[in-house]
């Protein structure tokens, strides 16, 4: 007979997000709950950890504190960029060995899907018991074969509450401030900034101009939209993508990115203050631009409900799918046909995700004029949750 490692290895990989560890806390608890492992152990940092032989034993940890950890922004088990390389296999099928694991889960997106995949195969070259399934996240809500992914929905609330608001400052504040440009996170992909029209209720309402990656910014029909709103309403608000681009590639003027990390991402500055300094050139006002950073992922408060749970129940589907004999699969979100909103999860393999990005589809964004349809609306109210109601006097 066969012996197949019992201890469950535990990781997270790439960007935080508000519910990267109720993902943590469904794994944990579906885990011990199903009494088929010896222990539980997490790598701290990822494969830096696990490296580095710094790993955590999650087995006793009180209920109490998977709770807290789960209600919980960032990750609790710390996070890597670190990219899988050929030399680092060995050293990790032998950490893999001393630890007696023979189930790994990889809370993560599609970088960490292409690390999950490599594992799989080099473990089964090297003719090592390995069972390896990743549970989706990312705020960019780029990856393929999902409907959506756990994080998206309380980064989405977040940029669509700031937006909001941002609108509402600035009509207070009149002549004296009257236009706001936010830049907002989507490395590739535009779902993130896209959201921010979810509050819209009437024309006059936040944001005013809307400018993703999947449709090239000119400088000037941006600064004519906005003098536009400008005109029409007193005050106007845009919202960019952190990665939108012009025609000819970054927006101004930059050649040579400030970061390159592992995988080959590139980070540049951004687009807001490049486009703040053109629309104030052009009209003469006071143009502010902000940039909130990783408070877009980490704001608790912006917690979507649904999002937190639907994270957890990934988590869990992920330990029963290996348990079913699953391996080198992702769990997917799928949602169900029908007037009202119900999520299943199902698996997709990981080689067909990984490295993949998908990009906003033609029923939700119209490529050639970047306006935001009504599908993609409909497709993202369910993940956010109610959004308040705002009056106006004048």
């Amino acid at each position: 007979m066969t012996f197949h490692p019992k201890n469950v290895l535990i990781m997270q990989s790439g960007g935080c997000t508000n519910v990267l560890n109720s993902s943590l806390s469904g794994i944990a608890a579906e885990a011990a709950g199903s009494r088929a492992f010896d222990r539980i152990y997490g790598a701290s940092h990822g494969l830096d950890g696990l490296l580095d032989n710094r790993t955590v034993d999650l087995t006793d940890v009180p209920e109490t504190t998977w709770k807290r950890v789960a209600r919980s922004p960032g990750a609790a088990l710390g996070s890597t960029r670190h990219k899988l390389t050929p030399e680092d296999v060995p050293i990790i099928l032998d950490k893999l060995a001393a630890l007696d694991i023979g189930y790994w889960f990889i809370v993560g997106g599609n970088d960490s899907a292409e690390t999950g995949h490599m594992l799989t195969v080099e473990a089964a070259k090297a003719g090592y018991d390995l069972v390896e399934v990743n549970v989706p996240k990312t705020i960019d809500n780029d990856l393929v074969l999902t409907d959506h992914c756990p994080g998206y929905g309380s980064a989405a609330r977040f940029v669509a509450l700031a937006a909001m608001g941002a609108g509402n400052d600035a009509e207070a504040m009149g002549v004296a401030s009257p236009i706001t440009i936010q830049e907002v996170m989507g490395r590739d992909t535009g779902w993130l900034a896209a959201a921010s029209a979810l509050g819209r209720r009437e024309e006059r309402d936040a944001p005013h101009v809307i400018c993703l990656p999947e449709t090239p910014i000119y400088e000037d029909r941006f600064v004519s939209r906005v003098e536009d709103a400008y005109t029409r309403f007193g005050f106007a608000v845009a919202v960019v993508s952190e990665n939108a681009r012009s025609a000819d590639g970054v927006l101004g003027g930059q050649s040579e990115p400030w970061f390159v990390d592992d995988f080959g991402h590139a980070y540049y500055d951004g687009p807001a203050r490049y486009l703040a300094s053109l629309v104030a050139k052009r009209l003469g006002v006071r143009v502010r631009y902000e940039k909130p950073g990783t408070i877009q992922r980490s704001f608790v408060a912006a917690a979507s409900p649904r999002d937190v749970r639907e994270a957890e129940m990934a988590g869990r589907a992920a330990v029963r799918a290996a348990l079913d004999g699953h391996n080198d699969v992702i769990v997917t979100l799928e949602r169900i046909a029908g007037t009202r909103y119900e999520c299943t999860t199902g698996l997709a393999p990981l080689e067909a995700v990984g490295g993949k990005v998908r990009t906003m589809p033609a029923e939700f964004l119209d490529a050639s004029s970047g306006e935001i349809q009504p599908a993609f609306l409909r497709y993202l109210r369910p993940l956010v949750g109610r959004l308040p109601r705002f009056a106006r006097l004048t």
